[in-house]
């Protein structure tokens, strides 16, 4: 049992692209922009070429002026300052970024993570009395704190004040007392709203080093902003999309011990692209915290000794081969549990005591992906079960779950990620009542659906049409990489494997015209395909061959399914 075969539908042409496409731009390009909000030659440009003039004056957002104003009085005054962050790459490298910038400009800095498998996401009480055992008058968070109620509570109690900088979603009451930099708390008119905890870091960063009359480079901040930008799954639209592809470029370039350990050890050469963050450096930076502790990670970010710096690469690439046993024996559990039931459910939620808590967020990610369906993941531990959960296109997850918020222990989280903890003894229940409550959802959210950009012949895969691709780029949520629908197909060769489950082939056109075709995960698939075929696919450089493919997204038989538009 498994999703329905999914449906291709080409993606409506815009009026907009019509105007694009008299500036000279390929129609595919100019429909690809049209859709992701562009309808001027000037927005075009700024689509194009991300520069640093397009990024917003950081005291724009709310609370700004505050938080700088009471750092700047911290640094006059000799106070010490607690950065507490979180243990995935968005707060570890906002916390790395304050911490870097902070200590430059004379600041007393205290980094305090939380740790995933003993305390759980966020800012706690915990942290505040480490903060206070540090001599810490001040605590700053990074990538956390909306929700931290009580933590903030504490702090006040203890004589510490709290400068907040989240982007998670603010339900219910602002906390109190603190000053609050979140772009998506009800009165802030700043421009764009979906900044992540390292966009913020680099906002407040750059308006605190202004205030002190030292003014830095964006750039060699952008470096660290990227990584958090591009793994916390935000949409690279906007200034998202500025921060992530100035930082990319700028990313070779660093100076930085422990990036540039980074880079060496995960494989990772100019130019860097989102992937290669998302796939390759993100996932063992999130390995300590997910495995161990975070600290090691930080420590990475902030090395300058190259030595110290490889050894610490090496720590994370040795807890990210853990991850992925620990991920994959989640996942096939988990997949088990699922294929077994006399139907595929609509809302995925599964538990187990065995889980290992730090991959179930990935895990979960993979089920969802995999069957088109939110999916929760927990881990039981006595009488209590934390865990978290994915969703997909167009059902917005946190709001779903805010709906039984009375009965958990702990929630936060955006519309494609939530964490959460619960009782263990109310799983059952809850369950139950998130299956009735799916009922209710239009079947179509469930319909796996494919909207491609183009069709296009197998001699149009060159290197001229991989740049214009490229120029696109970065690629992430909010701007995917173009697909495009070729076909008919035929196969030229037998498949062939390669890595763990991976495919390739090479298949021939009508007119004789080959192209390689090559999928994560593919090698089973491409053994059950026959011509003539057609297929839905992403061109990209392969980096091995040297040259451009179509990495697979779906295939079918030429013919089949429905009529599309």
């Amino acid at each position: 049992m498994s999703a329905a075969p999914a449906e291709w539908v080409e993606a409506e042409r815009p009026s907009a692209a019509a105007t694009l496409e008299r500036e000279g731009l390929p129609a595919w390009q100019a429909a690809v922009l049209a859709r992701r909000g562009v309808s001027t030659p000037d927005e075009a440009r700024a689509f194009l070429e991300p520069s640093v003039d397009q990024l917003h004056d950081p005291l724009l957002l709310e609370g700004m002026a505050a938080a700088v104003a009471r750092l700047v009085a911290a640094r006059e005054a000799g106070e010490r300052v607690a950065l507490v962050g979180d243990y995935d790459v968005d707060g570890i490298s906002a916390t790395a970024l304050l911490t870097a910038v902070f200590t430059a400009l004379g600041l007393d800095t205290e980094p305090i993570l939380p740790h995933r498998l003993t305390e759980g996401y966020g800012f706690q009480e915990v942290h505040v009395e480490r903060a206070a055992r540090a001599g810490c008058s001040l605590v700053v968070t990074a990538d956390c704190g909306t929700s931290s109620h009580d933590a903030i509570a504490a702090a006040a109690t203890a004589g510490i004040e709290v400068i907040v900088t989240d982007h998670h979603l603010l339900r219910g009451e602002p906390p109190h007392p603190a000053i609050l930099i979140n772009p998506q708390q009800p009165g802030c008119s700043y421009p764009f709203a979906e900044l992540c905890g390292a966009g913020l870091a680099f906002k407040l960063a750059t308006a605190f080093a202004r205030a002190c009359g030292r003014p830095l480079d964006p750039h060699r901040l952008l470096r660290i902003a990227c990584l958090g930008t591009i793994c916390d799954l935000v949409p690279l639209t906007g200034e998202n999309r500025v921060i992530a592809a100035l930082g990319l470029a700028a990313l070779p370039d660093t100076r930085s011990a422990g990036v540039r350990a980074l880079l060496a050890l995960s494989g990772v050469t100019a130019p860097v692209g989102a992937g290669d963050v998302g796939f390759r450096i993100g996932p063992r930076i999130n390995a300590a915290g997910r495995m161990a502790e975070p600290e090691p990670a930080l420590e990475l970010l902030l090395a300058r000794d190259p030595l110290r710096a490889t050894a610490l690469a090496e720590r994370l690439d040795a807890w990210n081969r853990e991850r992925r046993e620990a991920e994959t024996a989640v996942v096939e559990e988990a997949r088990e549990r699922i294929l077994a039931a006399p139907e595929l459910p609509r809302f995925l939620a599964e538990w187990s005591p065995s889980w290992h808590k730090g991959v179930l967020g990935i895990a979960a990610g993979r089920l969802a992906k995999e069957f088109h369906r939110p999916a929760v993941l927990l881990q039981v531990e006595g009488d209590r079960a934390t865990g978290s959960g994915r969703s997909i296109p167009g059902v917005h997850l946190f709001d779903f779950l805010s709906g039984w918020r009375d009965r958990y222990e702990r929630y936060g989280g955006h519309a494609q990620a939530i964490g959460l903890s619960v009782p263990a003894a109310s799983l059952g229940e809850l369950r139950r009542e998130w299956l009735e409550a799916a009922a209710e959802w239009d079947p179509d959210l469930l319909r796996r659906r494919f909207r491609y950009d183009a069709r296009l012949d197998a001699a149009a895969i060159d290197f001229p049409l991989l740049e214009q691709v490229q120029r696109l780029a970065p690629f992430g949520i909010g701007n995917p990489r173009p697909l495009f629908r070729l076909g008919p197909l035929e196969p030229a060769a037998p498949p062939r494997r390669f890595g763990q489950g991976h495919g390739a082939l090479r298949a021939l056109a009508g007119d004789g015209v080959s192209v390689e075709l090559s999928g994560w995960g593919w090698g089973d698939r491409l053994e059950e395909i026959a011509g003539p075929f057609e297929v839905l696919g992403r061109v990209e450089l392969d980096r091995y061959l040297g040259r451009p493919i179509v990495r697979l997204v779906d295939a079918r038989p030429s013919g089949s399914g429905p009529p599309t538009g």
